[in-house]
């Protein structure tokens, strides 16, 4: 049954009746084509090229330190000029290669001169895109504000977006050699119902949503969409003093590992969807909660 599936599949791709067909299939062939590499070469970065967002603390942070330690050479980003200078410092001091530009990724010019800033460090091609930066807000529904509903959906949602849009014809020209990839750092809020998270949880049901519509439009370039799910993750917003700590307790009552994870444990999932080893995955939302959406 399945050998005759196969045959199906690999007749549609090989049969060309038509220049989308063609175009379809070039793009199959490629993330095919990386499954075929040696087991180093699989697990390697090496020689890659990434823009994270977000990266001078928390997940961001650990997604830069992983992906620069597989080998890639990484650009990323943060509002705060002095902590992401600190940080290229200390990349610097232990060998990684890390460029970094100040930005806000909720306003659009900033988003624009983030991808001319990525283009000119990599010469037109980007092996992956890691949309991270994010913002929370925790607040009962009724209270949220104009301001409050735009700036989360411009932060989480739009720049996300757009930045998918501004860099496809850079992964479009790295995904003929080792394939290219974008994985956006969503939540398990955007899955399952938790109070005072209303506006973000909409934020990260749309990201995982467009991860969907995006890995199913791009596959034919050889553009691979996956999207991380953290549950809680010991960073600056699980220490926010305006999370209910009784909400707090509530939760890790229902955690079947008894703990959050640690930034590294989110990154390690990341670097695994960037690497060639991960070429038949595209369009999964992928959780690590300890288990949090299972109870």
């Amino acid at each position: 049954m399945w050998s005759s599936i196969s045959s199906i599949y690999l007749t549609i791709i090989s049969t060309p009746i038509s220049k989308q067909v063609d175009r379809e299939a070039e793009g199959v062939n490629k993330m095919v084509a990386a499954a075929g590499r040696s087991r180093e070469e699989r697990w390697s970065l090496a020689g890659a090229t990434a823009l994270v967002t977000g990266g001078s603390k928390g997940i961001g942070h650990a997604i830069v330190e992983e992906l620069a330690g597989f080998g890639a050479r990484v650009h990323t980003c943060a509002r705060n000029a002095a902590e992401l200078e600190e940080c290229r410092r200390q990349w610097e001091a232990r060998g990684l290669q890390v460029t970094v530009s100040v930005c806000d990724v909720s306003v659009r010019a900033d988003r624009e001169d983030l991808m001319a800033a990525v283009t000119a460090v990599f010469g037109c091609k980007l092996h992956v895109l890691v949309n991270n930066a994010g913002q929370s807000l925790f607040k009962d529904t009724a209270g949220c504000t104009g301001d409050d509903y735009a700036r989360i959906m411009a932060t989480n949602v739009e720049s996300c977006f757009h930045l998918c849009q501004l860099a496809h014809p850079l992964l479009l020209a790295a995904a003929g050699g080792k394939g290219s990839s974008v994985v956006n750092v969503s939540s398990i809020a955007g899955l399952i119902g938790l109070p005072a998270l209303a506006v973000y949880s909409m934020s990260k049901g749309a990201m995982n949503q467009l991860t969907r519509s995006l890995a199913a439009e791009w596959a034919r370039d050889g553009i691979r969409v996956n999207c991380v799910a953290p549950g809680g993750v010991r960073t600056d917003i699980s220490s926010d003093k305006t999370i209910d700590r009784e909400l707090v307790k509530k939760e890790m009552a229902r955690l079947p590992m008894g703990r959050i994870a640690e930034p590294e444990e989110v990154a390690s999932m990341v670097a695994f969807l960037c690497m060639p080893a991960a070429s038949y995955m595209t369009g999964q939302v992928i959780c690590i909660d300890g288990g949090r959406t299972i109870t």
